[in-house]
């Protein structure tokens, strides 16, 4: 399990406001729980936080990232009559779980709480009832009676949006239950991996650089900035995998399940990762008998996606944790999973030197 504080800083995480394009509150977080462990911290200029950790030899230079934005939405018009508010998603959303779910809209005068509603099934025909309510039929109650009256609370075109969800622990403190663990839970192990190389003054051969992306669910916009900062020789993006031990699932559509160990992805939608680096985190959690999963994901990607194609291209991979009800309101995570992926990566990067690392690209045996 991980230690007390690092849950704490996950519940900060997690509540904190943040989804794409708008994720200042949580970079700030960030930068406040990094600054004991790294030897340099930098910021680009999207918003990314990258901080560095000096090991023995200047390379290969490691890059350790998880975004930091969470899929929110975005205020588009207020009804000038009611007072309700229309909104586009900032990334992927299943319309079935927004109605009656409270948000957080963030406007030049505060914070203002608001539900997601549509017409009430009372007042549908039957054949109505049967549908799904879609989110262009959907709207944003902020208790206004007139445009006017939203207007003066602070509401604007524009303003962002993300749901309000307290963090919780269930099953003995085991189970985390709470929004935007995609992928606050990534920057959790992504800390947690530096401040034990600090903590434990561990040898390691190269320079790891841990980052925070933005604006993942958008379009993986922050890995390319970060990629093209750092010039990493290796990239691992710790990201969530999609727990697929809920009804309704077939095992080769999401073939992970939550607190069974580690996901190794072997292959998504933006990128089939470096075979070598994928065997040699594979031989590192059996060497280390750290339980691990190996997992497809045949729609989405990482911010590896952008990784792997920097620059001349980047041996890359990703390193996940399984979460249920990702995209939602409220997702589950096993503490023990996010405990495994930092023991994982610790002893990766002390496996990470130069040699082994050009090794991962070389055409000869």
């Amino acid at each position: 399990m991980p230690a007390h504080d690092s849950v704490s800083i996950l519940r900060e995480l997690s509540e904190s406001f943040g989804p794409s394009g708008f994720e200042g509150e949580t970079a700030r977080i960030v930068l406040k729980h990094i600054k004991d462990y790294a030897d340099e911290i930098t910021t680009d200029k999207l918003g990314s936080v990258i901080f560095k950790h000096e090991g023995t030899k200047k390379s290969p230079r490691v890059l350790l990232a998880g975004h930091i934005d969470e899929v929110g939405f975005l205020i588009t018009s207020i009804d000038k009559t009611s007072g309700f508010l229309t909104f586009n998603p900032l990334g992927g959303w299943f319309d079935q779980v927004l109605l009656g779910h409270r948000v957080i809209i963030r406007t030049n005068k505060g914070d203002i709480l608001g539900v997601i509603a549509a017409k009430p099934p009372h007042l549908l025909p039957p054949e109505e009832r049967e549908k799904v309510v879609k989110l262009d039929h959907m709207y944003i109650d902020v208790g206004a009676s007139s445009g006017e009256e939203a207007e003066k609370m602070g509401v604007r075109i524009g303003d962002p949006v993300t749901p309000w969800s307290p963090f919780e622990l269930i099953r003995d403190g085991r189970i985390a239950v709470g929004k935007a663990f995609d992928d606050r839970v990534g920057f959790l192990i992504a800390m947690e991996t530096i401040r034990r190389l600090e903590k434990n003054k561990v040898n390691h051969p190269n320079t790891v650089y841990g980052a925070t992306t933005v604006q993942e669910e958008v379009g993986l916009r922050g890995a390319g900035t970060v990629a093209h900062a750092v010039e990493p020789d290796v990239a691992i993006a710790l990201d969530v995998d999609i727990a697929g031990d809920v009804p309704g699932i077939k095992a080769n559509e999401a073939p992970t399940k939550m607190g069974k160990g580690v996901s190794i992805l072997t292959f998504d939608a933006t990128m089939i990762p470096n075979q070598a680096l994928k065997d040699l985190v594979i031989e590192t959690a059996e060497k280390e008998k750290i339980p691990y999963q190996l997992s497809v994901v045949t729609r989405g990607g990482t911010d590896a996606g952008r990784f792997h194609i920097s620059r001349s291209g980047c041996p890359s991979i990703v390193i996940g944790v399984p979460v249920r009800h990702i995209h939602s309101h409220a997702a589950m995570v096993n503490l023990g999973d996010i405990e495994n992926a930092v023991k994982l990566n610790v002893a990766l990067i002390r496996r990470l030197d130069e040699k082994t690392v050009r090794s991962l690209t070389a055409l000869e045996n």
